[in-house]
């Protein structure tokens, strides 16, 4: 199929250029000003709107296999090229958890039948197996994922020895969950003696603390420059973390990088009131300081990487007491919607966020040809008003649980069209169901 987007404003690379973007096939054919092109060739006019890389999220819990009560690849991807977002990462805390080759090649495989969206899948790795770690092929997975502290699924790596093997042993990207289980455990005992399970949810990020954090992150580094690991520090929480992280060499250098992800940029401790388990996340959502200094962190690039750690959980499992309402919440088809909103409040540039959620994915993990609007680069691509009011309600969310902690959200910007290779996906509310994403290879 051949498309001319025609009089857009394109974000990328550090720049807002007005041009004309001409896709061919899977690609993007050519840009430039004022294209001219046969009557074949299907027009986009995209006058006033904004057209930028499609997001990579390289962080999400798409549940399946065996939690598809939950969500799906299927629906989930959906509701991701919705939000804009056009390529993920998918997490192994599934049921299997994916820890071994067959057990990850099943993934795929579902993927490869089900998804919207352009795919690839972590590795898990476990107390118990570095001989199937060190089977991966770093070119067809994106990492490791390794769990310091306890989430949901249980796969807590807490054996120090056969961390610093692994991280001794693999030169593929290494993604840690990083929070100290000791810390937690002490901290959940107190308070279950003083309320027993019916915890107040505002108490999780005094249980889940900012010394969890810092104890295990700090630890993890310290660990990742004797080995001389490639390590990923997932959904920074707390202020006191930004600090381990660097700006003084260029991500593509850099051998210890970190992330933030949407809702600790977004809610913060007071917002526990209202929201309850709907913002019950591990890491905790903390205080309004540290939400801010994540921002500052993401603005001068300590932080490399905006994602979402999409989680979904049902309805009936969120509305529990505190020990038994599980962490995690849905977030790809609003994260980005979020994060425009965050702009027209000037907390943050369209080209930063497009440089955190496009650019610096594809190179942190050396995504081949993704990531940017570039001539021969693959068209993932979104297109969005900036000027279009949109209410998140019960009726427009698309997450199989669905429910969002944005529900009631008034915002100022819509999402208009959603390019997966070059294939319009998603229009204004409708879906290309027959045409699937791709898997993502690495530059390895």
């Amino acid at each position: 199929m051949h498309i001319l987007i025609k009089n857009a404003t394109i974000v990328n690379e550090g720049k807002i250029l007005k041009r004309d973007v001409l896709i061919k096939d899977k690609f993007i054919s050519k840009i430039d000003i004022d294209i001219k092109v046969d009557k074949s060739v299907k027009i986009i006019d995209a006058t006033g709107k904004y057209l930028l890389p499609g997001l990579i999220d390289d962080q999400v819990h798409f549940r399946e296999p065996g939690l598809t009560h939950k969500a799906n690849i299927a629906t989930e991807s959906r509701a991701a090229v919705a939000g804009g977002i056009t390529s993920f990462i998918e997490m192994p805390n599934t049921i299997p958890q994916a820890t071994t080759q067959e057990l990850l090649a099943n993934k795929f495989e579902i993927a490869a039948n089900t998804s919207y969206a352009n795919y690839s899948f972590m590795f898990g790795g476990t107390n118990d197996n570095l001989e199937e770690i060190l089977k991966t092929n770093p070119k067809n997975v994106a990492a490791l994922k390794l769990f310091l502290g306890s989430s949901t699924g249980n796969m807590l790596v807490d054996d120090e020895e056969v961390l610093e093997k692994i991280f001794s042993s693999t030169n593929m990207v290494i993604a840690l969950h990083c929070e100290d289980e000791t810390t937690i455990k002490n901290n959940l005992a107190t308070y279950k003696a003083k309320y027993g399970d019916d915890i107040p949810m505002e108490m999780h990020p005094i249980i889940r603390s900012a010394e969890a954090c810092y104890i295990s992150s700090s630890k993890a580094i310290k660990l990742a420059k004797k080995t001389g690991a490639r390590i990923h520090v997932y959904h920074l929480s707390t202020a006191i973390e930004t600090d381990l992280f660097t700006n003084k060499i260029p991500l593509k250098d850099k051998k210890i990088t970190a992330e933030v992800c949407v809702h600790h940029l977004w809610f913060d401790d007071r917002d526990y009131k209202e929201k309850g388990a709907f913002i019950k996340w591990n890491p905790a959502v903390k205080s309004k300081k540290d939400k801010d200094t994540l921002l500052e962190a993401l603005l001068d690039d300590r932080i490399d990487i905006i994602a979402t750690d999409h989680a979904p959980h049902t309805l009936e499992e969120k509305n529990n007491v505190y020990t038994k309402a599980p962490s995690g919440g849905p977030l790809v088809q609003h994260a980005l919607l979020a994060l425009l909103e965050m702009h027209k409040e000037a907390k943050i540039s369209l080209e930063k966020i497009v440089e955190k959620a496009c650019h610096n994915p594809a190179i942190l993990y050396r995504i081949e040809n993704r990531g940017y609007i570039k001539e021969g680069f693959y068209a993932d691509l979104v297109l969005v008003d900036l000027d279009k009011k949109q209410t998140v309600t019960k009726e427009n969310i698309l997450y199989k649980c669905g429910w969002s902690p944005f529900e009631g959200t008034t915002f100022s910007s819509t999402i208009l069209t959603t390019f997966v290779n070059g294939n319009i996906i998603y229009d204004n509310g409708v879906f290309e169901d027959d045409v699937k994403g791709m898997r993502l290879l690495f530059d390895r």
